[in-house]
């Protein structure tokens, strides 16, 4: 077993820390959601934690790790007599981002429970973390249904197994912590608002710490255990003091007054439902055990509503987390009593580095300056590149030349309010990840048929399987009342749910969409279907074309927030390259397919259908898109195209395509109703055409 980073060894990240200690010392603060850049110690800080964790004492051959002073009456190894047990380290788990709804939760043999009525329970993962820690790394990309099982687990501690009217119950109460970089998508904020306290984490840009960082990393990394014999005190030190708030926790008083702070903080910053207030009630009251107190002041409830409400805070997928700590100061200050010490400002700052003090409060991305360190060398967020100004060049004959066509690269403009669209569904039924756009076979959803199982039986079709045995009873030797069932008998059920897509945006940044109006209100479409895309858990990409080039402003990504920020900075000027837009989009999808295969795509291009530059450049767009057509790709084409006189060249590109065309005017929720069924006709009319040229 490989020695883990030593958790006091970990430069600066004062409040993961922090967070961490405190679920250590009560996990019934609810779990840390840890938010931030790559190589920012999040993963290294989330597995050193183990280490200090206190032993526990289990039952002795309990694969659920039960209690031997109170062991669970309904364990499915007991019952268990209460006596001594064996001691043995806290576990840490790890969910993997692809594990099954089985390997979360555990497997039961349905063969024998419908043949013998013999509960065989095979454990999963919630089980062997009980009472230990349970990580999900990259939790964002966690499949929506296994994000729910493990957080109800979380909050009922129990777990829950039922099939076919068989069910299977265990205790499941552990720490459960996450990390996740916001560049590749976020979590839904139902499902945030379920992890009690979230922290942001960012690399340190201050020199002598990131010097630090890197000097404790390859000391690490030449000799793991020398590494750790040399931080073991303050690791012992760490640990007793875990110990010693745990004990004090039960007698820690949270008066009226601090109660009234944490109510009217909650009623201040108009967070949804009461989990807020219950979160911070328990953080404040674990804040003032780890601190040696047996008295909540204010100066615990600061900093329990700088860990518990940033991402409570939250309102779409583009509000960054955050809380205005004036605004806090000040809430604190006019709700105050006076009593159980502090002023009420409860100024929780702490200058002293040691490793084992409460840390500073934050709760919030950095500003402006320098932030925490990491344990990392490989800190560092990814630097957003800016398109180079097109030059001016001539109109091409036979093109019509808009205005502001030849001029440079014009300012960027702000979008116009986003309104909210209707679906947009790619045609025929998928098999890509879950979501919340097209039709697919899932694991979830209503049943549709029945089929033999390949691999391991996860749904089992009741009435297929009894029609699939029924036959054979007699010739099995049946008497009782009983069914004979063999594994052949066996059959799947099949569902039918929906999945999440790529949807990617070919947009056209132009002199010809240079007009403030109009770009502003493509923008605002955009964004309207980018929240739409978030709604639906689909990837986003964004490829941009204008002056000689097209450029992948954005390559595919769950990270909805990235490409609303590409969208907001994107300059316009310049020709209009038409063809090498709709080339590298194509290219995109190809590099997509071969990490992907299951995930189908709708493209989104945003144009008034102009192609000028280069030879040829109309009918060269015109090859370029058929094909999209050829492979079958669905497409939408959003028409910018204004004035009185228009060219129609955006509907010629959608038939190209083999998709529709839509104005910036019909993209609006009440004239978007009909677009779906435009998409699916047209795709069905071109497939059939393409058949016809085929044969």
């Amino acid at each position: 077993m490989s020695t883990p980073f030593p958790f006091t060894a970990v430069v600066g990240q004062d409040d993961l820390r922090l967070a961490l200690l405190l679920n250590a010392v009560s996990p019934a603060v609810g779990g840390v959601l840890v938010r931030g850049e790559k190589g920012t110690a999040k993963s290294t800080a989330v597995r050193a934690l183990s280490a200090l964790m206190p032993e526990v004492d289990v039952v002795a051959g309990c694969r659920f790790s039960c209690a031997p002073a109170s062991p669970d009456p309904a364990c499915p190894d007991g019952p268990h007599e209460v006596g001594p047990g064996v001691s043995r380290a806290a576990r840490m788990v790890e969910l993997p981002v692809g594990a099954s709804e089985d390997r979360l939760v555990g497997a039961l043999d349905i063969e024998r429970a419908l043949a013998e009525g013999v509960k065989a329970f095979e454990p999963g993962l919630l089980a062997d973390a009980h009472r230990g820690i349970l990580y999900v790394d990259e939790v964002n990309l966690l499949h929506d249904h296994l994000v729910d099982l493990l957080l109800d687990a979380a909050a009922m501690g129990a777990s829950y197994v039922e099939r076919e009217g068989v069910s299977v119950r265990h205790a499941a109460r552990f720490l459960l912590v996450g990390t996740m970089n916001p560049e590749e998508g976020e979590l839904r904020p139902q499902l945030l608002d379920r992890f009690g306290l979230t922290v942001e984490v960012a690399a340190s840009r201050e020199p002598d710490q990131r010097v630090e960082v890197v000097r404790r990393r390859l000391a690490y990394d030449d000799d793991p255990e020398g590494f750790a014999v040399r931080w073991a005190d303050e690791e012992s030190a760490v640990r007793a003091r875990i110990v010693a708030a745990r004990e004090l926790l039960p007698s820690v008083r949270l008066g009226d007054g601090a109660l009234r702070q944490i109510a009217a903080t909650c009623a201040a910053f108009e967070v949804d439902g009461m989990r807020a207030d219950i979160v911070m009630a328990r953080t404040a009251t674990t804040l003032a055990a780890w601190a040696g107190r047996t008295e909540v002041l204010a100066e615990d409830v600061r900093q329990a509503a700088l860990l518990a409400l940033p991402h409570r805070r939250r309102r779409n997928p583009f509000d960054a987390p955050g809380l205005d700590e004036d605004k806090l100061d000040e809430t604190l200050e006019e709700f105050g009593d006076g009593s159980g010490g502090g002023d009420g400002s409860g100024d929780s700052g702490d200058d002293d580095p040691d490793p084992d003090g409460p840390g500073g409060g934050g709760g919030q991305p950095p500003q402006d300056g320098p932030r925490d360190g990491a344990d990392s060398p490989e800190a560092g967020g990814e630097e957003a590149g800016g398109d180079e100004a097109a030059q001016p060049e001539a109109g091409e004959a036979g093109q019509p030349q808009a205005s502001g066509a030849g001029s440079g690269e014009q300012q960027a403009v702000r979008a116009a309010e986003p309104f909210r669209a209707k679906a947009l569904t790619v045609p025929g039924l998928g098999e890509g990840a879950a979501g919340r756009r097209s039709r697919a076979r899932t694991e979830h959803g209503r049943t549709t048929g029945a089929r033999r199982p390949q691999g391991a039986l996860t749904k089992l079709h009741l009435a297929a399987t009894v029609q699939a045995a029924a036959p054979h009873q007699r010739a099995r030797g049946r008497s009782g009342p009983g069914l004979v069932v063999r594994r052949d008998d066996l059959r799947q059920a099949t569902r039918e749910g929906r999945e999440g897509n790529l949807v990617l945006f070919v947009v056209d940044a132009s002199g010809s969409m240079a007009a403030r109006q109009r770009m502003s209100a493509v923008k605002g479409a955009v964004l309207s279907l980018l929240l739409d895309a978030y709604q639906r858990r689909d990837k986003v990409g964004f490829v941009t074309f204008r002056g000689s080039a097209a450029d992948v402003a954005l390559p595919p990504t769950s990270s909805v927030d990235a490409a609303a920020v590409r969208l907001e900075s994107l300059p316009t000027g310049g020709r209009t390259p038409l063809a090498a837009g709709l080339l590298r989009a194509h290219d995109v999808l190809r590099v997509e397919r071969l990490r992907d295969p299951a995930r189908r795509a709708l493209v989104v291009v945003v144009t008034d259908g102009r192609a000028t530059g280069g030879p040829e450049p109309v009918a060269l767009a015109g090859r370029a898109a058929r094909l999209f057509a050829v492979d079958g790709i669905a497409s939408v084409v959003v028409d910018c195209e204004s004035g009185p006189v228009r060219l129609g060249l955006a509907g010629q590109l959608a038939g190209e395509l083999g998709g529709t065309a839509v104005t910036l005017d019909e993209l609006r929720a009440d004239s978007i109703a009909g677009l779906v069924r435009d998409v699916q006709s047209n795709r069905t009319a071109n497939s059939k055409s393409n058949s016809r040229r085929a044969a």
